[in-house]
Order: C-alpha cells, then structure tokens, then sequence
C-alpha cells in the first residue's frame, strides 16, 4: 500500500468522570485491526475510577492529560495540539468505533485516489448505555458533503467526521455546547475534498453533553448559523423545520 495510502488516525477521548462508560471505548479503539494510529486521551481531573481504568491501558495510549479543564472543548483544543497523525478523529467515552476493522475499511475505500482526503466521514449509529443498537442517526449523512450542507442542521456526527490535521483549527470556547458544529463548518471552509466512505463509522452513546443540554445547544446553533450562514438562510430552513414537524405531527 503506497505510503499516502496508509493515513495515521489521532484518536482523542476527552474524559471526565466516565468511568462508566470509558472501557467499552477503550477496547473499541484497541481492538482494531488496522495499526497506523495514535491514542491520546485528556482528563478533565476526574474524581471516580475513570484513571484506574486508564491506568489499565496506560501503556496503549501515546499521551494521557490528567488536569482541570475548562470543558469538553478545551480538553479537545489539548487533545488536538499533541495530535501527529494525519486525520483527527475524536472518540468521546461511551462512543466506541463501529467494527474492528473501522479504520482498515476507512483506508479500503481511499483506495485509486492519489492523495488523502481533507475531509473523511461517514454514516452513525445509536446505542445505548447497555450497547444495544438503536438505529440510524436521525439526520442523514448527505452523498456529497459541503460546508454549506450544515445549514440544514449538523448533516454529520462530529465523530464520524475525520478532518486533516493540518487543516483543523481550534474550538471556538465561547460556545459550550456547540462547539463542534463550529468547528466542522470552519474545517469544511477550509476544504477542498470531501470523501463519503459510505460506512458506518461510529457507534454513538445518545446520552451526550449536547443531549443534556438540548435547549441551549439548540441556541448556540442558531447563532453559529446565522454566523456562517447569514439570517437569511438560517430563518428560512428554521420556518422549514417547523413546518416539517407540524407536517408530521399531523401524518403520525
């Protein structure tokens, strides 16, 4: 396989007090059967067991931060300044990579191109706390992604969405619970090529940050549109939203 062809994944899990839901993450990662890949993890300074599991692995992980943070977005902003490999992909504890050969599979499909993509994602599944599989994300994963896809609502999962390095910028920290909506329109601006793998990548914990705190993700994301957007189209997909609900309330 030429050397292009063989991409190094940075694998950052942000961590606080997850000791109930890190190990599956863990052994999902550690399991793989493709190599060429780093693990970093960076702990927000947890008081339960999630550093004696870590301690478990420790000899697996190429970085581990352990100190007080200023949220999940700072502790990634960590993890992305030590990352070194190719494509940063950021496994938060609970979510776990879909199958063993996930990444194996990833470099399958980049197979004939003759660079790496700037932008690599995929499709995302559901699960529960006991693992057991929910179904398809709700938002679907378009054929052929733009930064201006996202104005219909974040058409990806952050987590299958696998970003050049050298093309990443850091989290905007003003936002705290949509920080990674942000992130992946800016990244996309900064793209050239965009490649579908047609994959299920991620296995998705649905009991998120964002999902806790719906309501006010929900109005950061507003105001991130309407930054990259403009009030314009940000308005308008808004009244569309509304209508679909309505629309399918009154089918059901």
């Amino acid at each position: 396989m030429p050397n292009d062809l063989n991409p190094k994944f940075s694998i950052i899990t942000v961590t606080y007090n997850a000791g109930n839901a890190l190990e599956k993450t863990i052994q999902s990662v550690l399991a793989q059967s493709y190599d060429n890949y780093e693990y970093i993890l960076v702990d927000g300074g947890s008081n339960d067991n999630t550093m004696e599991i870590v301690d478990k692995y420790r000899e697996h992980f190429s970085q581990i931060i352990n100190e007080p943070d200023h949220g999940i977005y700072d502790a990634m902003n960590k993890g992305f300044r030590l990352a070194t490999g190719d494509y940063l992909c950021f496994l938060n504890a609970g979510d776990k990579l879909h199958e063993e050969d996930t990444l194996q599979l990833i470099v399958y499909t980049m197979q004939g191109k003759s660079q790496l993509p700037d932008i690599v994602y995929g499709e995302t599944m559901i699960v529960d706390t006991d693992g057991q599989l929910l179904g398809m994300r709700r938002l679907s994963t378009p054929e052929v992604l733009t930064w201006k896809s996202f104005r219909s609502g974040m058409r990806v999962c952050h987590q299958a969405f696998l970003a050049k390095r050298e093309l990443a910028v850091p989290y905007n920290l003003t936002y705290r619970f949509s920080a990674d909506f942000d992130w992946c329109i800016r990244v996309m601006k900064k793209s050239e090529s965009f490649h579908n793998t047609h994959l299920v990548l991620i296995d998705y914990l649905d009991e998120g940050m964002t999902t806790r705190n719906r309501k006010a993700s929900l109005k950061e994301r507003f105001r991130i549109m309407v930054r990259h957007y403009g009030w314009g189209n940000t308005i308008s997909y808004h009244i569309w939203f509304v209508l679909r609900l309505i629309f399918k309330r009154k089918t059901v």
